[in-house]
C-alpha cells in the first residue's frame, strides 16, 4: 500500500480522531507485497481521552515487533497494566494502548480475553508475519475489512475502505433485502460486496494470504445462579456502581446523555455521586411534545445538580440526513439516528466523552416483546381448539387494546403471531418489512436479485441456540446479540464519532451483562413488572416523578414531518428519475406508499424512512467516485 493510499484512508475517518494522526509503514518482503508498495500499512487518527501526552498511535513494543491500533478504551487498564509489570514488561507511556501491546505479548491471541472495555483494535506481529483483528464482545467498536488479491484491509468505516483503490462498489442486493427487515444490514454483510465487518465477540487471523474468524466470548443465559432477591440486588448494585466508575477514567472533560428517562437518569445520578465536579448533562427534545422529553431530563438535572444543556430539533435537517448516509457507508433507517446526531454535536462543544443509558431494556427486560414472549409461550400451551377457535372469537370482539411499548402491541396482533416459531414472532413484533411485502414491493431487478433470499433465516439458528431457555431469556439472548450490535450501538458509534466525541455505555459492560443473564427471568421481568430488579435500584436513586413516567422511546415525529414540511422533499428523493432508474422498486407502489401515509390512511413512516435512507445512500456514496480526491 503506497502513503497516499494509508492518509487518504486515515484521513476519512478523521473526525472520529481529529487530534493527531500516525503511520506505521513496513516494506519487509516477508508480508504479502501489493502493486502499491509497503506490505504493511497501519494508519490511526487520534482522538485524545487517556495519556494526553504520549499516548500517539501506532504504537509498538521495545523491539519494534509488534506494532497496534486502537479504536475504543481499555478501561481495566491501569489493573492489567500493575500485573503485566509485575511480570517484567516496561511500559513508556499511561495509555491503554500500551496495555494491549504488552497483553498480546504475555497472551498472544487470546490477550483479548482480558480485555474490559469496548474496543476495534489491530496487532501487526513481524516475528510471524500475522496480523489479528478483534472486536469487543458487545459490538460497541465497529470494524470493516475486505481480502483482495491477497490483501488485508480494514477499517473503523466502510467510507475509508472505499478511499482504496483496489475496493470496489459493488452493491451487495442480498444485503439491502434483509436492510429492509432489520432497518440496518446485519453483521457479517456490508451493502458492499467486498466489505464484512468482524462480528461481535470475534477476532481475526491474517496469516500465508488467508483469514481466520473466531468467537472468543458468549453470553450464556442457560447456567443460572443460586441467589435470593436481596443477594441479586447488592451484586447489581456494587456492578452498576463499578461500571460507571471504569467510565469516569479519563484526562478530558465528560458528560452524560440524559433523555429524561430511567436508564439514562440512572447512570446520572451515580456519575454525580462518584465525581468529585458538578458533572455535565446533554438533552435533545422536539417541538412535538408527544416525542418530547426535556420536561422530564431538567427535572433529573435539577435534582442531582447538573450542568445541564438541551436542544430541539426541528425538521429541517436534509443536510443532516445526507451527512448521515456517508458516515454510515451503508443505509441504516434506525430513525434516532438524527437526534443522536444532533445530540452529539451539541455535547462536543463541551466534553469529549459522554455516558448514556444504552442497554439497560436489552439487559434488565425492558420491552414489552420479552413479556409478549412469555405469554405466547404459555399461549401455545393451550389447548388447539381453544386456541384456533374461542380465542379469536373473543378477540374479534374486543377494541384494539394496547400493551404498551413503542410499537403497541394489541391483543389482535399479539394473537396474529402467538402460535408462531419464536424467532417469526420476534421479527413479527420488531421486524419492518415481511418477506412478502418487501416482494410487493421490488420490481423485476430486485426481485431476480433477491429471490434465494430470506432475511427470516438470519434469526432461526440464534433461536435454535436459545433452546431450552424461556421466552424472556430466548429473547433477551437475541436482542444482545442481534439486536444491540447491528442496531443501537451502530446508531450511538456512528453518531458521536462523527464530531470526535466518545460514547461509553455502562449498562453494558460485559461483567454485568454475565450476570444478568444469569439470574431468572422472574428477577428481570416479575409479572407484567419489566426491569423488576432494576426498577427496584432506580427507587433508591431517582425522583419520584421519573419512577411514574410511562416508556417512552427515542423516537422521532417522522410522521408528522413527511405529511408536512418533508412532504415534496421526500417525494422528489423517491420518485427522481434517477432513484427510479435502479430498478428496485415499483414506481407506483412507492407511489402508492407515500399517498397513503399522506391522506392518513396508514402511519407508514418507518417503511418511507427506509426507503429514504436507501436512496440518499445510493446518492451520497454509491454513485459518487470515492478513492479519487
Amino acid at each position: 500500500m503506497s502513503k497516499e493510499v494509508i492518509r487518504r484512508m486515515t484521513r476519512e475517518i478523521k473526525h472520529r480522531g481529529p487530534d493527531g494522526e500516525g503511520f506505521y509503514l513496513n516494506d519487509s518482503r516477508q508480508g504479502p507485497i501489493s502493486s502499491h508498495g509497503y506490505s504493511v500499512a497501519l494508519g490511526h487518527a487520534r482522538l485524545k481521552v487517556i495519556d494526553l501526552v504520549s499516548g500517539d498511535q501506532p504504537m509498538s513494543n521495545e523491539n519494534g515487533m509488534i506494532w497496534v491500533v486502537l479504536n475504543g478504551e481499555i478501561y481495566n487498564y491501569l489493573e492489567l497494566k500493575r500485573d503485566l509489570l509485575a511480570r517484567g514488561h516496561a511500559f513508556r507511556t499511561n495509555s491503554d494502548t500500551e496495555v494491549i501491546v504488552h497483553a498480546y505479548e504475555e497472551y498472544g491471541l487470546q490477550c483479548v480475553e482480558y480485555f474490559r472495555g469496548m474496543f476495534a483494535f489491530a496487532v501487526w506481529d513481524e516475528s510471524l508475519n500475522r496480523c489479528m483483528l478483534a472486536r469487543d464482545r458487545m459490538g460497541k467498536k465497529p470494524l470493516v475489512y475486505s481480502l483482495v488479491d491477497g490483501q488485508l484491509i480494514f477499517a473503523s468505516q466502510i467510507s475509508a475502505l472505499l478511499r482504496h483503490p483496489d475496493i470496489e462498489k459493488e452493491v451487495d442486493y442480498e444485503a439491502l433485502h434483509h436492510y429492509f427487515t432489520y432497518l440496518c444490514v446485519p453483521f457479517p454483510f456490508t451493502a458492499f460486496k467486498q466489505i464484512r465487518k468482524v462480528p461481535p465477540a470475534h477476532y481475526l487471523v491474517f496469516q500465508n494470504a488467508g483469514i481466520e474468524l473466531a468467537r472468543y466470548w458468549d453470553v450464556d443465559f442457560h447456567l443460572k445462579l443460586r441467589l435470593d432477591s436481596l443477594e441479586a440486588l447488592t451484586e447489581v448494585e456494587r456492578l452498576l456502581e463499578e461500571s460507571v466508575k471504569l467510565r469516569l477514567r479519563t484526562d478530558v472533560p465528560f458528560g452524560v446523555f440524559l433523555s429524561g428517562g430511567m436508564d439514562s437518569s440512572t447512570v446520572t445520578g451515580i456519575a454525580a455521586r462518584l465525581s468529585p465536579d458538578r458533572i455535565k448533562t446533554f438533552s435533545i427534545g422536539f417541538e412535538n411534545s408527544a416525542y418530547n422529553e426535556l420536561p422530564y431530563a431538567r427535572i433529573v438535572a435539577k435534582y442531582f445538580n447538573t450542568e445541564h444543556h438541551e436542544e430541539i430539533v426541528r425538521p429541517n435537517t436534509i443536510e443532516a440526513i445526507h451527512a448521515l448516509a456517508v458516515l454510515y457507508g451503508e443505509p441504516f433507517a434506525d430513525s434516532s439516528a438524527l437526534p443522536s446526531y444532533y445530540l452529539s454535536r451539541m455535547a462536543k462543544k463541551n466534553v469529549s466523552v459522554v455516558l448514556n443509558g444504552d442497554g439497560g431494556d436489552e439487559v434488565f427486560g425492558g420491552y414489552y416483546r420479552f413479556l409478549a414472549m412469555r405469554l405466547a409461550d404459555t399461549y401455545c400451551g393451550l389447548p388447539v381448539w381453544l386456541r384456533k377457535n374461542i380465542i379469536p372469537f373473543l378477540a374479534g370482539l374486543l377494541p384494539e387494546l394496547s400493551v404498551g411499548g413503542n410499537k403497541r402491541l394489541s391483543f389482535r396482533r399479539f394473537l396474529n403471531c402467538a402460535s408462531d416459531p419464536r424467532s417469526a414472532r420476534w421479527l413479527r413484533w420488531t421486524g419492518l418489512f415481511s418477506e412478502d411485502k418487501k416482494r410487493s414491493l421490488y420490481a423485476s431487478f430486485m426481485a431476480e436479485a433477491t429471490r434465494k433470499y430470506n432475511s427470516d433465516w438470519l434469526l432461526e439458528d440464534l433461536f435454535l441456540d436459545s433452546g431450552g431457555l424461556n421466552g424472556v431469556d430466548a429473547a433477551m439472548s437475541v436482542d444482545t446479540r442481534f439486536y444491540l450490535p447491528n442496531d443501537l450501538l451502530v446508531k450511538m458509534d456512528i453518531a458521536t464519532m462523527a464530531f470526535g466525541l466518545e460514547a461509553r455505555s455502562p449498562l453494558l459492560d460485559h461483567v454485568l451483562v454475565e450476570f444478568m443473564a444469569s439470574l431468572p427471568a422472574s428477577v428481570k421481568i416479575n409479572g407484567t413488572t419489566l426491569k423488576f430488579l432494576l426498577k427496584k435500584i432506580q427507587r433508591k436513586i431517582l425522583p419520584a416523578v421519573i419512577l411514574k413516567r410511562h416508556k417512552q422511546g427515542f423516537a422521532v415525529p417522522l410522521g408528522s414531518w413527511f405529511r408536512g414540511d418533508l412532504r415534496s422533499w421526500v417525494k422528489d428523493v423517491l420518485l427522481s428519475p434517477q432513484a427510479l432508474k435502479r430498478g428496485i422498486f415499483v414506481p407506483d407502489r412507492i407511489k402508492g406508499l407515500l399517498d397513503a401515509h399522506e391522506k392518513g390512511a396508514g402511519d407508514y413512516e418507518h417503511e418511507i424512512w427506509s426507503l429514504v435512507m436507501l436512496e440518499i445512500w445510493f446518492e451520497q456514496v454509491v454513485d459518487k467516485p470515492y478513492y479519487v480526491e
